[in-house]
């Protein structure tokens, strides 16, 4: 698969990361007390507006957020919990495949890369790329360990040691792969040039022939119109043949 596609699904796995995180926190504020939640809420809205007086902008939103809240505590948390699991996995495992990628075009960039890209242009997205992967890792680290409660920190250290071991298989892999892919381009590419050539000198010979046909053709047409008691044909007539030309048929009968 194309690094830039593998970038694009980590990246897609790290905000779905982040989205969850959120979801959790949110989601483990209010499990267990939602109507505690919703009555610190009413006693905050009816604080500030004595009597529900409030804009009907205000008054909607209220209601949006206790219906948010109502929402939240419908939702099971071990859920969002395994859903970080699998997305966390799908940017490690991503990060892993462009990582590989990267490695294998490095060492061999003139077998493995002939896009339309310049080596050099490649070679900086390479570069900008990876930064960018090692910046999203940074992010996921300071989101789900600092920022959120501590069994999602436990996940991120959990599945940050299980990837490191299978990133090292990932790479191999991957250069095993693209070997395989660069072995049968160089085949095709060999194979390209022979039928090239061989349909060079097909051309070449077949240039011959004709050239040497419409040479002889010349030759005769000339002979024939200089010599045409020699006749047309490719060989020209012999003594005996012309006697016999010049003596014409007699029926002699039975």
């Amino acid at each position: 698969m194309d690094p830039f596609t593998l970038f694009a699904l980590a990246s897609g796995a790290v905000n779905a990361v982040k989205k969850g995180c959120q979801l959790y926190k949110e989601i483990k504020g209010v499990a267990g007390d939602v109507k505690g939640v919703l009555k610190d809420l009413d006693e905050q809205f009816f604080k500030k507006y004595p009597g529900g007086t409030a804009p009907k902008a205000v008054i909607q939103q209220f209601n949006d957020e206790k219906k948010r809240i109502k929402e939240l505590g419908e939702k099971n948390p071990d859920d969002v919990y395994a859903e970080l699991g699998e997305q966390l996995g799908a940017y490690y495992e991503n990060y892993a495949k462009c990582k590989a990628i990267f490695l294998a075009e490095e060492k061999h960039a003139e077998d493995f890369y002939d896009g339309d890209v310049s080596v050099g242009k490649r070679a900086l997205q390479r570069v900008l790329m990876r930064k960018k992967l090692e910046a999203m890792g940074v992010e996921l680290r300071e989101v789900m360990v600092y920022q959120s409660p501590p069994e999602l920190g436990a996940l991120y250290t959990e599945v940050s040691e299980m990837m490191d071991k299978i990133t090292a298989e990932q790479e191999k892999a991957v250069a095993k792969h693209m070997a395989e892919e660069a072995k049968i381009r160089a085949r095709n590419r060999k194979r390209m040039k022979m039928w090239k050539e061989n349909a060079i000198w097909g051309l070449v010979m077949l240039f011959i022939f004709i050239s040497i046909g419409c040479m002889f053709a010349w030759l005769v047409n000339d002979r024939a119109k200089k010599y045409p008691h020699l006749g047309d044909e490719w060989i020209p007539k012999t003594e005996k043949q012309r006697k016999i030309d010049s003596a014409g048929y007699r029926y002699t009968g039975r």
